[in-house]
C-alpha cells in the first residue's frame, strides 16, 4: 500500500522549495492526493519522493536546476494555467479533453484569463482585402505591435478587451467570417463548411488552447516581462509557434500524407522504417501511451481511407501513436479545408493561451533574462593583462 507525506516532508527529503514540488507534480513525476484530514492540503506519494531523492543523490539534479534557474534546458516558471496529470492536460485544474466535449473557445478564454465575462471575439477590426492566411495574420499583428501600449499600468479588464480583439483579428485573417457568432461557427462559414464540421473545429481549438510552458509561451512571457505591448507579446509567441518543430508541425504531417497519397502507404512506411527517419506527428514525449487530444479528435471523424490505413500501420509497426498534429492534418484532408487551416486553427486557439501567459506574467516584477555561458575564444585583452 502506498504511503503519503506532507509538502514540508517532501521538500525536506528532496531539498527543494514547494514550487519545485509543484513542477514535479505537473510533469507526472509525483503523485498527489488530497489530505483526508484537511482537504485544503495535499499529500505526496512517499515512494515517488524517494525515487526522486535517489536520482538526485546519483548526481542527476536537472529538474532542481531547471526549477530554480534558467540555466537548465527546461526553464521552470510558476503558472496556474495548464499542467499535466496522469498524462492529460488540465486548464486551471479542469480536464482539457473533457472541456472539449462542449466548451467553446470563448468559454476557455474566460477560464484561462480569469475574466468576469465570457470572451467576445467579434470586436476585431475587419481585415483589409487580401488572401487569408498567416501572411495576413502576422502583418496585421505586426502593425499593432509596432504602435501598441505597454501592458504595464493598465487595468486587467482593459487588457482582456484588447486581447479579445487580437484573437478576433487573427481569426479573421485566417479566413473566419466576421460576425458575432462563436469562432468555430465563423471559421466554418468562412471555409464554407457544415455545422457538423464546425463542431470538429470547436473541439480542435479547445484542445489546442494551451500546453503548459511551451517555447512560444516562454517567449511571450519574456516579452511580457519587459512590459511590451499585448500584440507584441502575442506576435513574439506566434512567430515561435510558427516553427515546424512546434505549432506548424501539422505542415510536416500534411507533407507526409501527400507522400502517402502519391506513393502508397506501404512504400512510404517502408522507406521511413528502413532509413530510420522519424515520422512526423507520431509519438509525444509527454504522452508515452498516446496523445489524449489526438484520440479525442480522431474519434469524432473518419480520416480518408489511405490516411487511416497509414496511421494504423505506423502505430502497429512502431508502437507510436498519432499526436494532435496528425489529427489536425487528417481533419484538413478529410474536409478539404484551406491549405493553411491547420496552422490557422492552432494559432488562433493558442493565441488565447499565449495571452493568458502574458497576463499571468504581469504578476512578476523582474525581467526574464537568462545568462549565456560563454564558450568562445578568450579575449586578447585578457591575455595581455595576464602577461
Amino acid at each position: 500500500m502506498a504511503s503519503w507525506i506532507s509538502m514540508d516532508e517532501a521538500c525536506r527529503l528532496l531539498g527543494v522549495r514547494p514550487q519545485t514540488v509543484y513542477a514535479y507534480v505537473s510533469r507526472g513525476k509525483l503523485e498527489v492526493a488530497p489530505d483526508p484530514a484537511d482537504t485544503r492540503r495535499s499529500l505526496y506519494r512517499a515512494e515517488d519522493v524517494a525515487a526522486l531523492a535517489k536520482r538526485k543523490q546519483a548526481g542527476r539534479k536537472h529538474e532542481t536546476l531547471a526549477a530554480n534557474t534558467l540555466f537548465g534546458s527546461e526553464p521552470s516558471i510558476p503558472t496556474a494555467l495548464c499542467a499535466f496529470f496522469r498524462e492529460r492536460p488540465y486548464y486551471r485544474g479542469q480536464d482539457a479533453v473533457e472541456l472539449a466535449r462542449a466548451a467553446h473557445l470563448e468559454d476557455v478564454a474566460r477560464l484561462l484569463w480569469d475574466a468576469e465575462q465570457p470572451a467576445d471575439f467579434s470586436c476585431a477590426t475587419p481585415m483589409r482585402s487580401g488572401k487569408p492566411g498567416r501572411v495576413a495574420a502576422f502583418t496585421a499583428l505586426a502593425g499593432l505591435a509596432a504602435s501598441g501600449h505597454s501592458i504595464r499600468g493598465r487595468l486587467t479588464r482593459v487588457l482582456h478587451t484588447e486581447g479579445q480583439g487580437l484573437v478576433g483579428l487573427l481569426a479573421n485573417a485566417f479566413g473566419a467570417q466576421p460576425g458575432r457568432q462563436p469562432l468555430h461557427l465563423r471559421f466554418a462559414q468562412g471555409w464554407k463548411q457544415t455545422p457538423r464540421v464546425a463542431e470538429l473545429l470547436r473541439t480542435a481549438m479547445v484542445l489546442l488552447v494551451d500546453h503548459e510552458l511551451t517555447s512560444s509561451a516562454f517567449v511571450a512571457r519574456i516579452a511580457a516581462s519587459t512590459g511590451a505591448s499585448l500584440p507584441a507579446c502575442l506576435l513574439a509567441g506566434l512567430t515561435t509557434l510558427s516553427g515546424p518543430l512546434h505549432g506548424d508541425a501539422s505542415g510536416r504531417v500534411q507533407a507526409l500524407f501527400s507522400e502517402v497519397e502519391r506513393l502508397g502507404d506501404d512504400q512510404v512506411l517502408a522507406h521511413y522504417l528502413s532509413t530510420g527517419m522519424p515520422l512526423a506527428g507520431f509519438g509525444h514525449h509527454l504522452y508515452p501511451e498516446g496523445d489524449p487530444r489526438a484520440a479525442a479528435l480522431l474519434a469524432l471523424f473518419e480520416p480518408p481511407r489511405v490516411i487511416a490505413r497509414f496511421i494504423e500501420k505506423v502505430t502497429r509497426e512502431t508502437g507510436l501513436r498519432p499526436n494532435i498534429d496528425v489529427a489536425l492534418a487528417a481533419l484538413v484532408a478529410h474536409h478539404r479545408l484551406p491549405a493553411d487551416a491547420a496552422f490557422g486553427l492552432f494559432a488562433t486557439a493558442r493565441s488565447v493561451g499565449l495571452l493568458a501567459h502574458s497576463l499571468e506574467q504581469l504578476g512578476g516584477t523582474q525581467v526574464i533574462r537568462p545568462r549565456g555561458r560563454y564558450v568562445g575564444p578568450v579575449p586578447e585583452l585578457a591575455q595581455q593583462a595576464k602577461a
